[in-house]
C-alpha cells in the first residue's frame, strides 16, 4: 500500500541535467496554479480536513506550501550574495499551528505563492551551474546541499504537497 505521507515517492538527488534544470524551473513556476487547481472549489470543511490521519489540513497545508517557499527563496538569495550560508531552520510543525495559518484564508497564501514563484523563478532562471554548485549547510540534518539540490528538494516539495490534495480529494469523491 502507498504511503499516503509520500504520494509521489521521496526526494531522491539527482546529477545536474539541462532537462532536469529546465523540469525543476517549470516547477517552480508553476506550482501556485498547481496548487490553486487542486484546492479549487473546495469549501470551507473540506479545507479543514487533513489529507491525511494525523496531517496537516488542507488550509495548514497551502499556508505551510508558502511558509516553506518564503523560506527557500530567502536561503537562495542570501547564498547566491554571501559568501558562506547556515541555513537558519524553522519549527515547520510549530508555524503551522499560528494563528495567520489557522485563520486567514488559503487565498492570502495563493496570493503570496504566485508572487513569490514569479521572483523566485526570476532569480533560479539566471543562475549559472557554478551558482548552483553553491553548498548550504543545513544544521538541522548535519549536511551540506548544493543549490542543484536544493532547487530539486523544492520542485518535490511543490509536487509532494500538490499530490496530497490531489490523492484527499479523489479518496474522499470531491
Amino acid at each position: 500500500m502507498e504511503d499516503p505521507r509520500y504520494p509521489i515517492g521521496k526526494y531522491i538527488a539527482q546529477p545536474f541535467s539541462e532537462k532536469l534544470f529546465e523540469e525543476w524551473l517549470t516547477d517552480i513556476k508553476f506550482l501556485p496554479q498547481h496548487i490553486e487547481n487542486a484546492i479549487l472549489n473546495l469549501d470551507d470543511m473540506q479545507l479543514e480536513t487533513p489529507y491525511r490521519e494525523g496531517g496537516w489540513t488542507v488550509k495548514q497545508l497551502v499556508h505551510h506550501v508558502a511558509d516553506s517557499h518564503m523560506n527557500a527563496y530567502i536561503r537562495f538569495k542570501l547564498r547566491l550574495t554571501e559568501d558562506s550560508l547556515v541555513i537558519k531552520p524553522y519549527n515547520e510543525k510549530a508555524w503551522a499551528e499560528m494563528n495567520d495559518t489557522k485563520k486567514l484564508p488559503v487565498n492570502i497564501s495563493l496570493t503570496l505563492l504566485h508572487a513569490l514563484h514569479l521572483r523566485w523563478h526570476a532569480v533560479l532562471k539566471a543562475m549559472t551551474p557554478e551558482d548552483l554548485d553553491k553548498i548550504a549547510v543545513h544544521p538541522e540534518h548535519n549536511k551540506e546541499f548544493t543549490l542543484w539540490e536544493l532547487l530539486g528538494l523544492y520542485a518535490w516539495h511543490g509536487r509532494h504537497h500538490v499530490a496530497h490534495v490531489t490523492a484527499l480529494r479523489e479518496k474522499n469523491g470531491w
